[in-house]
This record gives structure tokens, C-alpha cells and sequence, in this order.
């Protein structure tokens, strides 16, 4: 890994004061009473208000968010702080899919007035540094605050937002806040390959594992300390309340809004770290059904993938033979064959693992199987040699065995940020 060694060390310093301060701030904003939820996690957002936004007093503030971006009584909090006198919202910026989430995979609202509430909606999809820095500066905000429930998977690209943000608030001289909420799928453990620094995309970055197993304000912490230590942003956060790192979403009692249109549930970012390697292949991950991720595909694939894959015994989950037709993306309208996901224990399930495994007995089991011609799969995985490896015949194990080592390293850097127990 070329994690900041200067990073890493100012995690018991700067960095160590400035979490120390974050969680103070967090404390502060627990009021009794505050939220109208029933869950028993208070996200970031529901405890910045319930202090009555006192963190961004006397701020012009513009926010990073999309219909994730809900209160506990699933309100939009644009709409809960454009009326309220005690906060100065002036700006939107919308990521992939928009503000108010009308654009599909790859797509954007551009730049608009907001009809409900009349703000001006500035679009950040595939913009970074300069660029981004000048929409911030155009804007009039003095802070920019960050809000977006993400999926846990490296390759979701709204911790690239996120990243990407921090990154052009500092080039503009503004402030950074960023309001937590919880990693559906846990916080337990990173997996998966480490990303090489040469494969930077929008759909990774930097090199963080593949399912990073943060929230966002422990990813931005990670981000500020280890990549932007030459120039970090003045970052704050607002911790929730209440989350386990052992929490499954279905276990805070928060409300689920899909934070793109194919994760439309929690059991779809379940799978989702492992399964949207199929995207690199040309078989169908599911788009265009009502199982994203959940479901694999291709035209000429039978029942041997699924009894090659159940012959794994992999803990958790088991395979089932399906035949599905999408409606768009991969194979529109027509019949394919293959699988369906089903866990049936996930406190075992692993996802990245599965992921490879599915791949391995794919290749193995239909003669169709290829790669997308564009490599696109060493850009999710954050290097060639899954590719190479499962192409030279390598077996899952072999094939996970291969990052255990930058794993571990990662591993031990992302111990220092995180927020919760």
C-alpha cells in the first residue's frame, strides 16, 4: 500500500484532536428528545438538528446529497432546512443519479433551480479538483456539508463524491462537514483486494479495500489524514447514535431509500460487494430486474454454474438455477440463464469471497465466459490479478490469498479511524 506514512503517524495528532472534537460535537447534539424516529439510531443529520444547527451558525451552507438524505420520519432534509431560520441553506450539489435521484447508472440532473424549494442545484458528477472547487466558489456557500447513505463497497462511487468534495473544499478555502449514517452492511471488517493506485477511476480512487467496512465520516477521517494530508480540509463530523459496528441496517430502525436505482434494498448491498464484479464480464448482474446484484446471467448459461457454485459449501449462502429476462441493460428482453443469491446466514456471508467464487465456476462452467473488453473488472477489483489469476485457472482460494497481505495492511491503517464500537 502507499498509504501516508505523515497520515498515519498524525492519527494520534491532529487528526486524533480533531475526532476528539468531532465526537464532542456529536455528544452535544444528542438532545434529549431529539428525533421523531422509532429506530434507536439517530443519524448525523437527525443530531446536527436537534442541536439546532449550531455547528453551521452564522454559515452560508450548501449540501452533498440525494434522496438518501432523509429524516427519521422520512422528510428530505433540504426540505426540513430550507424553512428553518436557524440555518442558512443557499446551494444543492447533486452526484450520480442527482439530488432528487432521476437519472440512472452514469447519469446526472445538471444544473437547475429546485422547484420545492427554489435553491439552486449544482451538479458534481465527474467533476474533481479545479472544476469542482469553482462550483463550490460560484455557489456563495462558506461550508459544504456531505449527506449520502452509502453501500459499503469501494466501488460505490459516492465515497469518490465524498473524497472528491473534501478535496475541492480545500482548494476553495471552505469548510467540511460531514453527517454520518450507518454502513448497511456492517462495520465489522474490511475484505477484499486492495486498490493499486494505478487503477484509480471514479468507481475507486484510492487504495482502500473492497468492501471498506467504514461509515462515511470514518472514510473521511481516512481520506483527510492519509491522502489529503499535503493540504487537508477543515473537516468536522457529526457521529450517529445508537449504531453497532455489528449493526445490519434492518437492525437501526431507520427508513431505506435506495441510494441509486439497482440497490433498491438492503439485502441488494448485502451481495453487492462481491456481485458487481459481474459487471466487468458479459454476463447480466441483474440491472433491469427487480433482483439487481442478486441475480447473474447470459444467454447459453444452465444449471452447472449453480451446482458448480453450491459444490463450494461457501458459509451463508446458497445458489439457485434461474432464468430471468432484463428489461434493460445486459440481454434486454431476452431469456438468460444462471443464478440467484440467496443468504441464509449472514453474519457469515462473505461477499467478496462469494464474488470470486461465482467468477471462478462461471469461467469453469460456460464457454462463453469472457471479460469486458475495456479491462473494466481490474478497475473493480483495483488491480490485474484477478483477471490473470482466474484466467491462469487459480481457484478461489488462491485467488483470495493473493491480497491477505495488503488487506492486512489496510487493515491496521482503517483501525485508527473508526468512530464506534
Amino acid at each position: 500500500m502507499s498509504l501516508s506514512r505523515r497520515g498515519l503517524l498524525a492519527a494520534g495528532g491532529a487528526v486524533g484532536a480533531l475526532a476528539v472534537t468531532a465526537a464532542q460535537t456529536g455528544a452535544a447534539n444528542a438532545a434529549p428528545g431529539a428525533g421523531r424516529g422509532r429506530g434507536r439510531v439517530r443519524t448525523g443529520f437527525d443530531r446536527l438538528a436537534a442541536d439546532g444547527y449550531s455547528l453551521l451558525r452564522g454559515e452560508k451552507v450548501g449540501i452533498v446529497t440525494n434522496p438518501t438524505g432523509i429524516t427519521s420520519d422520512v422528510r428530505h432534509i433540504v426540505d426540513v432546512m430550507h424553512p428553518d431560520d436557524r440555518v442558512d441553506l443557499v446551494a444543492v450539489f447533486g452526484p450520480e443519479h442527482g439530488f432528487r435521484g432521476t437519472a440512472q447508472a452514469g447519469g446526472s440532473e445538471g444544473r437547475y433551480d429546485d422547484p420545492a424549494t427554489g435553491l439552486p442545484v449544482y451538479d458534481t458528477y465527474l467533476k474533481s479538483g479545479q472544476p469542482l472547487a469553482d462550483v463550490f466558489t460560484a455557489s456563495g456557500v462558506d461550508t459544504v456539508v456531505f449527506d449520502i447513505q452509502d453501500a459499503g463497497a469501494r466501488f460505490y462511487t459516492y465515497i469518490w463524491t465524498l473524497y472528491d468534495c473534501m478535496e475541492a473544499a480545500a482548494l476553495a478555502g471552505k469548510r467540511f462537514v460531514v453527517l454520518d449514517r450507518p454502513n448497511p452492511v456492517t462495520g465489522r471488517a474490511a475484505l477484499g483486494p486492495v486498490l493499486d493506485p494505478a487503477f484509480g477511476t471514479f468507481v475507486g480512487r484510492r487504495e482502500i479495500a473492497q468492501a471498506h467496512g467504514m461509515t462515511v465520516t470514518e472514510l473521511a477521517l481516512l481520506f483527510n489524514a492519509e491522502f489529503f494530508a499535503e493540504r487537508p480540509v477543515d473537516l468536522r463530523i457529526v457521529k450517529m447514535s445508537g449504531w453497532r459496528r455489528s449493526d445490519f441496517f434492518d437492525a437501526t430502525g431507520l427508513p431505506w431509500v435506495p441510494p441509486s436505482p439497482n440497490m433498491p434494498t438492503p439485502d441488494t448491498a448485502l451481495v453487492y460487494a462481491g456481485t458487481c464484479l459481474f459487471e466487468g464480464t458479459n454476463l447480466s448482474e441483474g440491472r433491469g430486474t427487480t433482483r439487481p446484484f442478486e441475480l447473474l446471467g447470459a444467454e447459453g448459461v444452465d444449471r452447472r454454474w449453480a451446482a458448480a457454485a453450491n459444490a463450494l459449501d461457501l458459509p451463508g449462502v446458497a445458489f439457485r438455477e434461474a432464468y430471468f429476462a432484463p428489461t434493460f441493460s445486459k440481454f434486454q428482453g431476452k431469456t438468460v440463464g444462471g443464478v440467484q443469491l440467496h443468504v441464509h446466514d449472514r453474519e457469515v456471508f462473505d461477499p467478496v469471497r462469494t464474488g470470486i467464487a461465482l467468477l471462478v465456476t462461471a469461467k469453469r462452467t460456460w464457454s462463453g465466459f469472457a471479460w469486458r473488453s475495456d479491462n473494466w473488472i481490474d478497475k473493480l477489483t483495483g488491480n490485474t490479478r484477478v483477471r490473470t489469476m482466474i484466467d491462469a485457472g487459480a481457484d478461489t482460494d488462491e485467488v483470495v490469498g493473493a491480497w491477505a497481505e495488503d488487506l492486512a495492511a489496510f487493515r491496521a491503517v482503517r483501525r485508527r479511524y473508526l468512530q464506534y464500537r
